[in-house]
């Protein structure tokens, strides 16, 4: 751990480099861009903590607010109990109009017309499902490096107050010290005289 000079209060009358030598014991050129981010945040005593999907919400093309809704209604209750129902009145109706009617099935048995719609389902959304994984896992990233950038600001604002009691700590007990040896010396004055 390292052991701050100076309270984190007193890095906004620093340079970057100065703060970062301060605060992480390294120069500014030797610290990862997050690490740079929240000294020169530190420095101008600016807020890092935001809201992260306000963020985004209007950077999303077309293109992926449609791959988030075809995923979010692909992978639901919803979708898969209504395509088993489609999936049993489709079977069920050509095998009724083939053995009970009489009349020729638009799909008969072994339902290659099924095969084919289906085949044509998952070519078109499995690759919008993965846009819309990728696009999670990028916000994903972005979280766990916003909560990096807010963790380290929080760790080194506590380092600092924690050098500040210390600081503080120490003055009060040299205060105390001293009227003790002021005590000490006005009870031994008292004795000689």
């Amino acid at each position: 751990m390292v052991i701050l000079v100076k309270p984190l209060e007193d890095a906004m009358h620093l340079t970057a480099d100065e703060a970062a030598r301060k605060l992480l014991g390294r120069p500014a050129a030797e610290l990862s861009e997050i690490e740079r981010e929240v000294i020169k945040r530190i420095v101008s005593r600016g807020a890092i903590s935001r809201d992260l999907s306000e963020d985004e919400e209007g950077e999303q093309s077309f293109g992926q607010r449609l791959a988030d809704r075809v995923a979010a209604v692909g992978g639901s209750w919803g979708f898969i109990i209504g395509f088993g129902v489609v999936l049993v009145v489709w079977v069920g109706l050509n095998a009724w109009a083939l053995g009970v009617a009489g009349l020729k099935p638009f799909d008969p048995y072994p339902f290659i017309f099924l095969n084919l719609m289906l085949s044509m389902l998952a070519a078109i959304q499995a690759p919008i499902i993965m846009m819309s994984q990728n696009r999670q896992a990028e916000k994903d990233r972005e979280a766990a490096r916003h909560d990096y950038e807010v963790n380290l600001k929080a760790e080194l604002e506590i380092m600092a107050l924690h050098d500040k009691l210390d600081a503080l700590r120490h003055q009060d007990m040299a205060a105390l010290l001293k009227q003790q040896i002021e005590l000490l010396e006005q009870m031994r004055g008292g004795r000689a005289g």
